[in-house]
């Protein structure tokens, strides 16, 4: 399950997002030369008619499109660029305006937000949303909450500040936050009172044995209903769904970086090919659910402004269009050498992470 559930996964994701690139490459008049689904030896392909290289190979951990001209990691202009004939040049990526050269770039990672907005979207149109009115009807004896003096019936309406208009919000504030303080504003009676809790830590377990450390404040709500949405409110919420999620991986690196959070909580591919095979046991509707959290993953971390992902070209993109000139070809090369490094190391750090993790060895 582990194998079919990642390749299932992961095949279709990172395909969807190298044809966000291929198609807006392709708009804009960019010769694509190899589009491949995986790195390494190739296992099958074919040639299309423009000359693309269609290609399956044997590392499927991701992929890539190489657009005509594109011969150095930094995709600047050398010399085998400028002895192309003008029609062959005028093909390649770099003869491109910066604009169109950043939207290229770009449309990768859009296009897997935009693959998990139209699954949350669907979501939302076949099961509608739940409604569930901020009023606390359960506290935890031994809770958070209760050891600030929350009471029943007191109507949460603000969490640190922002406004709660539903109950199920109240989760999204208080889970990735595991002892930390936060102010909560409830409304009793015609007084509003806030009171400063410091949040308590549970270890939650699902039924594969996966441990998951979340922030608890000990309330509870039970009057909640399901309501039919049209399609503009579906996607309006997949949007809503998609910001919300992305906020929270902020703040679990935050966390991370800032040593709140373990580094054991950082996942590569073992992981990921492990939450896959048991995602898809579970059920269709369960594994696309988690394949849309997966496409946010792939599209938050390739904008980040690294060397050698999207968001470090678009990086130097912006620098640019600052200067209104590029960086050098020989500062932009060592850059996207230090950042292949980096995320090779990275991966290799969240692969014996993974592996060290596993049941296998006694964890």
């Amino acid at each position: 399950m582990w194998i079919v559930g990642f390749l299932l996964l992961l095949g279709p994701l990172v395909t969807v997002h190298e044809l966000g690139h291929y198609l807006v490459g392709r708009l804009f008049g960019v010769k694509a030369e190899v589009f491949s689904v995986g790195f390494g030896r190739e296992l099958a392909g074919y040639t299309d008619r423009r000359g693309t290289r269609w290609k399956l190979a044997a590392l499927p951990l991701g992929g890539y499109v190489q657009f005509a001209g594109d011969m150095n990691p930094a995709s600047q202009p050398s010399a085998d660029w400028l002895a192309l004939p003008d029609t062959e040049r005028a093909l390649t990526f770099q003869a491109k305006p910066l604009w169109q050269r950043a939207l290229i770039v770009a449309a990768g990672p859009l296009t897997n937000f935009l693959v998990a907005i139209a699954i949350f979207a669907s979501f939302n149109l076949a099961y509608g949303k739940p409604v569930m009115p901020p009023v606390i009807e359960m506290v935890a004896p031994d809770g958070a909450a209760a050891a600030a003096g929350v009471r029943v019936g007191d109507r949460i309406v603000a969490i640190d500040g922002d406004p709660i208009d539903d109950f199920r919000e109240v989760a999204n504030k208080v889970a990735p936050h595991p002892d930390e303080r936060i102010e909560l504003a409830v409304q009793r009676g015609g007084e509003r009172l806030v009171f400063p809790i410091e949040l308590r830590t549970v270890v939650e377990r699902d039924r594969f044995g996966n441990e998951y450390r979340i922030g608890q404040l000990g309330v509870g709500s039970y009057d909640g209903r399901m309501v039919p949405v049209g399609p503009g409110e579906a996607v309006t919420l997949a949007v809503a769904q998609t910001g919300d999620t992305v906020e929270m991986m902020v703040t679990g690196i935050w966390q991370i970086i800032t040593g709140r959070r373990s580094l054991d909580e950082l996942g590569g591919p073992v992981k990921i090919a492990k939450f896959s095979g048991e995602q898809l046991s579970l059920g269709w509707a369960n594994f696309v659910g988690f394949a849309a959290l997966i496409s946010i993953n792939l599209a938050f971390i390739n904008l980040l402004p690294i060397p050698a992902l999207d968001g470090g070209h678009l990086a130097f993109y912006a620098a640019e269009a600052v200067r209104r000139k590029p960086l050098g070809a020989r500062s932009q090369e060592w850059a996207f050498r230090t950042g292949i490094a980096f995320v090779l190391a990275l991966m290799l750090f969240v692969t014996i992470n993974d592996v060290a993790s596993l049941s296998l060895f006694g964890s």
